[in-house]
């Protein structure tokens, strides 16, 4: 049996009829490389629920997959994150077609176990994939468990594979209760209700309250625009948690083209307050979607059919900006000024008007120019026509001043010249919170040497400090932060890191650190014994991600460590060196923990030292060691291709009957298919293997015959004895 043919399944659905007349712009699609390894992880997950666990096929089937993703991690990618819908999956932002049906039961398998997002990270192993996919080829209505309900002990399972959870089980369908007037706002349970509710769950995943601590209003208030928002705006930002968010809104924009009645009038509502409380980076940040301009486009036209002349302002604006400041300005400052225009008539505008929808739309098809301003007026006009920002918070500047602290320090700087008042407007803007704006400054200026009070004062402030001290941390901006700092922000980011708990949190700023570069080694290595055992094995894999260690450092003493996971990596780090491989190799054999054992058996596969083949033998005969790792050893002990080595397989093979006393195959184990397999493919003309070998051909057990079968095919190996 064979794989189908494997053809990369269109992307994202055609664009709306609404889009300008002429020729259509192209659809969105997957890149062949992504494409061609969701369609082999759909089979491969499908074959785990037709074949038995022990069916080589399945072997065949994961190496295609182990294959498939490790062609992805060639070069800068670092990981890949897979988000799931009911119907469709987003990778790299770019959404899968819901028609597809390869496509479309990967997505509805992953919805099934409750799991909002999946992630593959660089290093991930063979048997690593293979374990993870047999947990999702399980039918989650005969598990335990569905995996997006136990993630945290799933994650301890595998390194390099982490799932997200999809559901929060307080939230609730919002329905009419009959007995009541329905309000202005209220959303039966239909498609609409379902998306928001989706896409509420999404959000607030991340939610640390206590189930049972949780009352109906509080649920009900989780479900607000404003709630949703906050928890977006709020989140330790995750590639797959915002792969998630997209996809929901992908499918509110195809709803909010065609829905009508009073539950699409809900949608409507929600998600023009939803896109008017985010914070303006976060919208951004959402539609970049992977850069895919075609996509972007089309959820613009698509939402814009059934949102509020404002939110589509928003969404235009933050659209413009992702892709690079390409709509006239002076257009979005009209539509701005039109958008806060007073309505005629007291009754609210629930949609938007069709003549700003069909400007809209003639913009976003002829998206093309760049802006011909200069980067100075444009600030200002952009400055003079935004009525955000200028009212929330009273300047504190202690120089008299008509002047707002954001225009001071851009006049500033157009001219030149600081003073004192321009130090108290820095002053305002950083006490008030606002000093991202400043680092706004700080990057648009036309060159270093006007913005250099600035940077100046910022660094004497402390501000990347005060950042990482926030109970909510502003990843974005303290990755700009940290970019513009350079090395220097190494000893600050490691002890913020220490300071959380929270895995998650850590992990984010372990990926800042490794953007720094190799320089990063020393500062790490001197940090790693003060701290706690889970932070020392962090920072023992950080170190194995740089191309090179720090001078001087040494691995070795954490070889002694009580915690087993910190063996490993020390292990791991001190194999590549190596004039230290065959000492580290029988220091992880002897571990008492299989783990660490694990990884000096996939090193010693390439070649073990004879003390530790026999080690192998000695912990694989007492039982020591699982099935998997009992199975890996035998398969290494084959390296000696003795005498001594035949007669240790054949006891694994053979037993003797009680009557009449002759041979016998024992039971099929691992162990034993293991065995039977180095026999067949370096003992088979062999005579002390004749006897095992002719049984096995004669085997009901189609497994034992194939190891023969497929032993025989196999190019024998010259061994070392």
């Amino acid at each position: 049996m064979t794989n189908p043919p494997q053809t990369a399944p269109p992307a994202a659905p055609a664009a709306p009829s609404g889009a300008a007349s002429g020729s259509k712009p192209a659809v969105a699609t997957l890149s062949r490389e992504l494409a061609d390894f969701l369609v082999e992880l759909s089979i491969t997950l499908n074959k785990h629920a037709i074949y038995p666990t022990s069916h080589p096929l399945l072997d065949v089937a994961v190496d295609g997959v182990a294959n498939r993703i490790g062609s992805l991690f060639v070069g800068d990618r670092d990981s890949l994150s897979i988000g799931v819908a009911r119907r469709q999956l987003i990778i790299e932002g770019v959404a899968t077609d819901p028609l597809n049906p390869v496509l479309k039961e990967l997505a509805q398998r992953l919805h099934d176990h409750h799991i909002g997002a999946v992630k593959f990270v660089r290093g991930i192993t063979r048997d690593e994939l293979g374990s993870a996919l047999a947990a999702l080829a399980v039918d989650p209505l005969r598990s335990t468990t569905p995996i997006g309900h136990d993630t945290e002990r799933i994650g301890e399972l595998w390194e390099h594979v982490r799932f997200f959870p999809l559901t929060y089980d307080r939230l609730q369908l919002i329905e009419e209760d009959p007995a009541e007037k329905p309000s202005a706002d209220q959303m039966k349970a239909g498609r609409a209700t379902q998306l928001w509710i989706g896409l509420a769950r999404a959000a607030l995943v991340s939610d640390t309250s206590e189930p049972g601590k949780r009352d109906e209003a509080a649920d009900n208030a989780a479900l607000e625009p404003a709630a949703v928002a906050r928890a977006i705006d709020e989140h330790q930002r995750e590639e797959a948690y915002d792969q998630v968010i997209v996809g929901y809104l992908l499918q509110i924009g195809e709803e909010l083209k065609t829905a009508e009645g009073p539950e699409a009038a809900g949608l409507q509502r929600r998600v023009s307050r939803l896109v008017g409380s985010l914070k303006t980076s976060t919208l951004e940040r959402l539609l970049e979607m992977g850069g895919d301009k075609t996509q972007r486009r089309r959820f613009l036209l698509d939402a814009s059919q059934g949102i509020t002349v404002e939110a589509v302002i928003d969404l235009v604006k933050a659209a413009s900006a992702a892709e690079g400041q390409t709509v006239s300005h002076s257009m979005l400052r009209m539509l701005s000024k039109l958008a806060h225009h007073p309505s005629s008539g007291d009754a609210p505008r629930a949609r938007t008007d069709p003549t700003i929808r069909d400007v809209m739309r003639r913009l976003v098809d002829d998206w093309s120019l760049d802006d011909p301003n200069p980067e100075a007026y444009r600030q200002a006009l952009q400055s003079m026509s935004s009525g955000r920002g200028s009212t929330k918070t009273a300047s504190n500047s202690a120089v008299p001043t008509d002047c707002e602290p954001e225009r001071m320090v851009q006049i500033a700087i157009e001219v030149g010249a600081m003073g004192p008042q321009v130090r108290a407007a820095m002053v305002d803007l950083f006490q008030s919170g606002r000093a991202e704006m400043l680092l706004d400054l700080v990057e648009r200026a036309p060159n270093p040497q006007a913005v250099a009070p600035v940077w100046d004062f910022l660094m004497e402030e402390k501000t990347l400090d005060a950042l990482l001290k926030q109970p909510r941390l502003d990843i974005p901006l303290i990755t700009r932060f940290v970019k513009r700092i350079g090395p220097t922000a190494v000893s600050p980011l490691l002890t913020a890191a220490v300071s959380f708990d929270d895995a998650k949190a850590r992990s984010q700023f372990y990926d800042l650190l490794i953007s720094l570069g190799d320089d990063i080694g020393g500062a790490i290595a001197e940090r790693i014994a003060t701290t706690p055992p889970i932070v020392q094995r962090e920072l023992l894999v950080l170190l194995g991600k740089l191309s090179a260690l720090p001078s001087g450092f040494s691995a070795r003493p954490f070889l002694d460590n009580e915690e087993p996971l910190v063996r490993r990596e020390a292990v791991r780090l001190l194999l590549r060196n190596p004039a230290d491989r065959d000492e580290t190799i029988m220091s992880a054999l002897s571990d008492g923990d299989d783990r660490v054992v694990f990884a000096g058996l996939t090193v010693a596969q390439e070649r073990c030292p004879a003390a530790g083949i026999e080690l192998i033998r000695q912990r694989v005969d007492r039982g020591e060691l699982d099935s998997q790792l009992r199975t890996m050893g035998i398969r290494i002990v084959a390296q000696q291709h003795n005498a001594s080595t035949l007669a240790w397989f054949l006891g694994f093979i053979l037993t003797e009957a009680h009557w009449p006393r002759r041979p016998k195959l024992r039971a099929s184990t691992p162990e034993m298919l293991a065995a039977l397999s180095m026999i067949a493919s370096n003992w088979r003309t062999d005579p002390a293997a004749e006897t095992a070998l002719k049984l096995a051909e004669q085997s009901r057990d189609p497994e034992v015959r194939g190891k023969v079968t497929r032993g025989r095919s196999d190019t024998p190996r010259d061994m070392k004895a």
